[in-house]
């Protein structure tokens, strides 16, 4: 799961940090198309954090995991079957990338993103340099747990926890959350 969760967020902070305001910028129906995909964005946020914070043996997991899947999919299907078409049509361009005619993304950046980021500028920016710095230790964290067939798990979690919790610390913080809209503000 945590495999995927650093993919999906990855994805995620590039589309929102370089498509999403140029879409804004460039399609008439860009800004309440993104703030449909930034809201399910938002609620894998939340499911993935309820599910770091469960145990492989609690009763609502696989319900959590079926949900997370299932806001995923829908996510990809808004991304591919209207976003990309209309940033396609209008030739968007984003940072040094654009998407062509094609449909294909060229160029853009790929950062990673943590679990809960600021959606928009000014706060996405700020927030950026510090959960990444977090972000990346709890993806070594769980690399070294792999590596040593996980002899040092519980040490580990606990550290893993501590990061977590800093990070939403560092997330809550006023300057960090400015720029968010209600509707992606939980």
């Amino acid at each position: 799961m945590r495999a995927v969760a650093r993919l999906v967020f990855t994805h995620a902070f590039a589309e929102e940090a370089v498509l999403f305001p140029a879409a804004r910028r460039a399609l008439p129906e860009g800004d309440l198309l993104t703030l449909r995909i930034e809201t399910d964005h938002q609620e894998v946020d939340e499911l993935v954090t309820r599910l770091d914070r469960s145990s492989a043996e609690d009763p609502g997991r696989s319900a959590l995991l079926e949900r997370t899947f299932a806001v995923l999919d829908e996510d990809v299907r808004t991304e591919e079957d209207e976003l990309r078409p209309a940033c396609s049509r209008s030739s968007v361009r984003a940072g040094s990338g654009c998407w062509g005619g094609s449909g294909s993304w060229c160029g853009g950046s790929r950062r990673p993103g943590p679990p809960v980021v600021s959606r928009r500028p000014p706060g996405q920016t700020l927030s950026a340099l510090p959960l990444t710095v977090l972000d990346r230790s709890r993806d070594r964290l769980q690399q070294l747990d792999e590596r040593t067939g996980g002899i040092a798990e519980k040490t580990l979690s606990s550290v893993d926890r501590v990061l977590a919790a800093t990070a939403g610390a560092v997330e809550r913080l006023p300057p960090m959350r400015r720029g968010e809209r209600p509707e992606t503000s939980r």
